[in-house]
């Protein structure tokens, strides 16, 4: 298995937490965030925890952390500081398991005055999952993500479509977009490791983490 796994999504709220939940709890793999807006709200750190179960010290602590539920750049100038991709480095992984990092927003969301969160994408080098909806929409914003993830010579290792379950949106990213959708997550009325494990062994392709 890879080292680790990047999640990143087509946009804010698109459901890379519970993607990095599921995977964290069905690997089993490690979590951190590097960058957590609205913590005023909340951390994902403490959700990931929470849904998948896993034990504390394998969801490592923020490189940066803010109140402000804004894009990381706005919310580091609010604080008066400056994110810094040379302070943000891999946590030492813990029990030999994989880390899965989740990103803050979507692929083109700026992290400083002149870099952005594919920036931090590439400094990590980590194969890349692109999170979805599969909803009305989603070909484009998928498509326009997967070419920004390929311009920057990220290698993406596939697309987890999240929402109700939508053939024809499926086959349109995995034809137009030359990408496999490697999983769904349907809409849970109960978000739980049990829930999450399930969904994994049912609607993910586990071979592509092997």
């Amino acid at each position: 298995m890879a080292k680790g796994f990047f999640v990143t999504g087509t946009d804010t709220n698109v459901g890379k937490t519970v993607l990095s939940a599921l995977l964290c709890s069905s690997l089993p793999a490690s979590y951190w965030k590097p960058i957590q807006t609205g913590a005023s709200e909340g951390s994902d750190r403490q959700r990931v925890i929470r849904l998948s179960g896993i034990a504390p010290d394998l969801a490592a602590p923020e490189a940066y952390i803010f109140d402000d539920p804004v894009s990381p750049h706005l919310a580091a100038q609010r604080t008066g500081n400056e994110i810094s991709l040379e302070r943000i480095r891999l946590p030492e992984c813990k029990r030999d398991l994989p880390v899965i990092v989740e990103g803050a927003g979507g692929i083109m969301v700026p992290v400083n005055r002149g870099e952005f969160m594919k920036d931090l994408m590439r400094r990590l080098a980590l194969p890349v999952i692109l999170a979805s909806r599969s909803t009305l929409g989603t070909i484009n914003h998928t498509l326009l993500s997967i070419n920004a993830l390929r311009d920057a010579g990220l290698e993406v290792l596939g697309v987890v479509l999240i929402g109700p379950e939508d053939a024809d949106n499926r086959h349109a990213i995995e034809r137009y977009g030359g990408i496999a959708v490697i999983g769904h997550i349907p809409v849970l009325q109960d978000i739980s490791r049990e829930a999450l494990v399930e969904v994994f062994t049912q609607r993910f392709n586990r071979r592509v983490f092997l």
